[in-house]
């Protein structure tokens, strides 16, 4: 055993010696090792046009949201406009002198003593008669009485055409109305001899 021992001692300091020989650092020449670059080329050329096929896509995609919104925008203000077309007609519909205009239109007049019934008992309150036409009120009113001052009353000018060969034919004298300058009517023309009515 003692044998065995001593050979152990006998080898650590080798095994130590040689483990201290091949841990001491020595220059190594380097080794110069060229990548491929068809993968880094491929990968960048791969990446550059995923870039451009997506921000072209994106760019699509925002048009064509545009022309949506836009056409939407049109749609909305034209439903707007007829919205606001319709309340007009139903306000001027609505209106208290086209509804009487109607009314009267299909001969209804208001009833000149209005009755009612009593919805607790039943019991009609008033004398109820019958409505007739002479009932009907009138809904627009009146236009208004021209002036006389616009309104004057036509002058009758008799005109005397002396007596010709052509004229013993025709017959005796000639009425001309005319306006208050003096002008001629449509019957004739003025002569020198003109007398005025009034």
């Amino acid at each position: 055993m003692s044998t065995l021992f001593s050979q152990a001692r006998t080898r650590i300091p080798r095994f130590a010696d040689a483990a201290v020989e091949r841990a001491r650092l020595t220059v190594v020449p380097s080794r110069r090792v060229d990548a491929p670059r068809a993968p880094f080329v491929v990968l960048v050329v791969l990446l550059l046009a995923g870039g451009v096929a997506g921000l072209l896509a994106f760019n699509t995609t925002m048009q064509q949201n545009a022309f949506t919104a836009t056409a939407l925008q049109h749609r909305a203000d034209a439903l707007a406009a007829r919205q606001q077309s319709l309340a007009m007609d139903l306000e001027r519909l609505r209106d208290p002198q086209q509804l009487a205009a109607r009314a009267k239109k299909i001969g209804m007049v208001p009833p000149p003593n209005p009755a009612f019934v009593r919805l607790s008992d039943g019991k009609v309150l008033g004398q109820p008669v019958a409505a007739t036409g002479l009932d009907a009120i009138r809904i627009t009113t009146l236009p208004a009485a021209k002036p006389k001052v616009l309104a004057p009353r036509p002058r009758i000018v008799k005109v005397v055409v002396p007596r010709t060969a052509a004229t013993k034919k025709s017959a005796n004298d000639r009425s001309v109305v005319t306006d208050r300058a003096g002008r001629a009517g449509s019957n004739g023309t003025p002569s020198g001899n003109q007398e005025t009515n009034r």
